[in-house]
């Protein structure tokens, strides 16, 4: 049982207190006119206050509280840090190792407390599991304590008497020398005080990449500027560092783009490399140190960064045989169009043409520029070889050439004509493995009957030509001739095919996609798809249809969103190494297709490719989980049905940004404890903070007047009439 005195419950706080100032300011005048007084002072001082004391009892009327209740332990809330940096290693343990020794160290140090661990990182806090809490720890990107805090205080019930924060002291906020601003309106809601236990406090020797920005955003063809932030740190005697900057692609070494050297003074040092990408899209940077030998965390001399490069503008290259009117219509379009910057050669005279003069040099036609054009292949995004003889007019030699340069991730389409495909000489040469479709040079290349092509079933739900079916459903012009190829090569597929000609047991491709290393090739064995322009069906749709095919088209070549068929994204936004990996595949709803997934590592025969198989779910959308991922640049392939592929380049990092600056922050540790009226101690001397005050649960209370209310205003008047004769008496007045 607990007994007490307070003033009637009925009462704001604010009147109680306007009384209490009005019965000092009676007092002090009490004492200044004793002054006055001709005689009888300590009675005109007694009989004053007793009628002060007497007037505030019959205004707050105190009344005495009985309560009885039992007393229970004090609720401390322990947050310890969830970002992957407390994986990082100090000796023979992880930070998060000792960071879960410690969270039993408070749990002894307050043995008479309800304890709540939680984990803070991203948002609020969430609960740990106290038999296996390091499966719920280290999956946040950083280590927010002030929304953590933020978040405790919004909670309704019971308030925590104090709070444990385990953590090296690096959090993302609030930021070093900024705490008494950030946490003021965080902390305000809760009001007890947050101790600090500073799980590390000595940095390791370690050089680092600690941060890579870029300055604006990245676009093809145009240098783009990286600083680079180099820290070297725990006595590392560092010196000049030399820095790297690499593209990553499928199946090819990684391409050396920039290199430097970075002169470390007082532990850090910044530098600037200007890199030039060649293709638009998702592209996968390495940027990587040689740090001295004494280095100890290896994984954070090396950064991943995944950039999407924009393009400017479509730098294309047409090179056509003849002027027929299939290369001017493709002409007049790409030049009509302008996001396309076309340059563009038709071959008007051969070296077998009888010119009739003596010299080059009296002629207005040129020679076809054929080994400067195929010198300069990375200046283009893509390459249109449209009815021309790869033997005749020389291009022959550069054709192994031209097959790096979309094995490195340009774009080729390959029209036809009479001399294209196997007629133009393409068979068994390095573009020929390049197409989606086979090539043979024996039998027939060219057949010239009319025919109209057909939709696959993989072509009516392919968004490259859904241009063209929403002007035109199924129907498509009558085509004068095709040229004659093999059947598609594995992993391509086939969007138009020829309604009597086979390859094999197949109908023959008559446009078909594929996909070569980090490029996309496109085959089109008609020359006549100007008649989606001009003729009887193109007036159906005021002759829109030729542009929207070569809309999609080049757009699909591209990799613009609009013409995948599906998305690809990671579950949680980042991939990290040696952690469950799930992706996120997104398409319309209402294909049911079987979903097919192909995941490689960037690089040469580093891992084996990764295989999956799932099914969409009603909403169109499926998580796929491909394991535990080392470290690297990957590259996902996603098919959905019969449906073009759809990929994804992504980066897995190890640590990441959680790694980048390694060392502990033991002052911002102490800061926050200070502004928080807490304590820090380091790890050893968990057992000097100081107790949280115990929580008493009132079961039952009991309010009684001292007297009544009327008996305090009586002796209140009473008391002020006999003050009142004492100061007539006086001579006051």
């Amino acid at each position: 049982m607990n007994a007490s005195w307070a003033f009637s419950d009925d009462l704001p706080q604010g009147v109680i207190w306007i009384a209490l100032v009005l019965g000092l300011g009676a007092l002090g005048l009490l004492v200044f006119e004793l002054r006055r007084r001709e005689r009888w002072g300590a009675g005109i001082f007694l009989t004053g206050v007793v009628a002060v004391l007497l007037l505030l009892a019959a205004a707050l009327r105190p009344v005495r509280v009985v309560s009885r209740g039992s007393v229970v332990g004090p609720r401390v809330v322990v947050l310890v840090d969830d970002s992957r940096r407390l994986e990082l290693k100090d000796g023979e343990q992880t930070r998060r190792e000792a960071a879960l020794k410690a969270v039993e160290q408070v749990k002894q140090r307050f043995s008479d407390a309800r304890i709540s661990v939680l984990g803070f990182g991203d948002g609020a806090p969430k609960n740990l599991d106290p038999q296996s809490p390091d499966e719920k720890l280290g999956h946040s990107t950083s280590s927010d304590l002030v929304e953590a805090l933020s978040s405790l205080g919004d909670e309704t019930g019971e308030r925590p008497r104090a709070i444990v924060v385990l953590s090296d002291g690096r959090l993302t906020r609030p930021e070093a020398g900024a705490e008494r601003e950030a946490l003021e309106l965080a902390w305000r809601g809760l009001g007890v005080p947050v101790h600090t236990v500073r799980v590390s406090e000595k940095a390791p020797r370690d050089a680092s990449i600690r941060a890579v920005k870029t300055a604006g955003a990245a676009v093809a063809h145009q240098p783009l500027a990286l600083t680079i932030d180099i820290g070297c740190d725990g006595g590392l005697a560092c010196g000049d560092v030399p820095i790297t900057v690499k593209e990553l692609r499928q199946g090819v070494e990684p391409a050396l783009l920039a290199s430097g050297v970075a002169q470390v003074k007082d532990g850090k040092a910044t530098v600037e490399l200007k890199v030039t990408l060649d293709r638009a899209g998702d592209r996968i940077l390495e940027v990587a140190i040689t740090p001295p030998s004494a280095d100890t965390i290896p994984a954070n001399n090396r950064r991943l960064l995944s950039l999407n490069v924009a393009r400017e503008r479509i730098r294309l290259l047409h090179v056509a045989g003849r002027p027929t009117y299939d290369v001017r219509a493709l002409r007049m379009w790409l030049k009509s169009d302008e996001s396309v910057d076309v340059v563009a050669f038709f071959i008007l005279r051969t070296e077998e043409d009888d010119t009739q003069t003596q010299s080059d040099d009296e002629l207005a036609l040129i020679p076809f520029p054929v080994d400067e054009l195929f010198m300069s292949l990375p200046s283009f995004d893509a390459i249109v070889l449209q009815d021309i003889d790869a033997v005749r007019y020389g291009i022959n030699p550069h054709l192994g050439r031209l097959a790096s340069y979309v094995e490195s991730g340009g774009g080729l389409i390959m029209v036809g004509g009479v001399a294209s495909f196997a007629a133009g000489g393409y068979a068994s040469t390095a573009i020929g493995r390049v197409l989606p479709i086979e090539l043979n040079d024996s039998g027939q290349p060219l057949d010239t009957e009319d025919f109209v092509p057909r939709y696959t079933r993989a072509g009516k739900a392919a968004p490259i030509v859904s241009g063209v079916r929403d002007l035109f459903g199924d129907d498509l012009p009558s085509m004068p001739g095709t040229n004659v190829v093999g059947g598609a090569r594995k992993g391509s597929v086939v969007i138009w095919e020829h309604p009597s000609l086979t390859a094999g047991k197949e109908p023959m491709p008559v446009l078909s996609l594929g996909e070569y290393g980090d490029g996309r090739t496109i085959a089109l064995t008609v020359d006549g798809t100007h008649r989606l322009g001009f003729g009887q069906l193109a007036t159906r749709a005021a002759g829109r249809g030729y542009g929207a095919l070569w809309d999609g088209l080049l757009g699909w070549l591209m990799r613009e969103p609009r013409y995948e068929s599906a998305r690809l994204e990671i579950v949680g936004g980042a991939c990290v190494a040696g952690r469950a990996t799930k992706l996120k595949l997104s398409t319309l709803p209402g294909n049911p297709g079987p979903v097919s997934l192909e995941l490689a590592l960037l690089g040469i025969g580093k891992a084996g490719v990764i295989e999956r198989k799932a099914q969409l779910g009603d909403e169109g959308v499926v998580e796929i989980d491909v394991g535990a991922l080392q470290a690297g640049g990957y590259v996902a392939r996603a098919r959905v049905g019969d449906a073009p592929a759809t990929r994804q380049d992504f980066a897995c990092e190890e640590g990441g940004e959680a790694w980048a600056d390694s060392r502990p922050d033991p002052e911002r540790m102490k800061a926050i404890a200070q502004v928080t009226g807490g304590s820090s101690v380091a790890l050893g001397r968990i057992q000097d903070l100081p107790r949280a005050e115990a929580t008493r649960l009132a079961t039952e209370r009991h309010v009684s007047a001292w007297i009544p209310a009327w008996l305090w205003s009586l002796l209140a008047a009473l008391s002020l009439g006999v003050h009142w004769l004492v100061r007539r008496r006086s001579g006051l007045i």
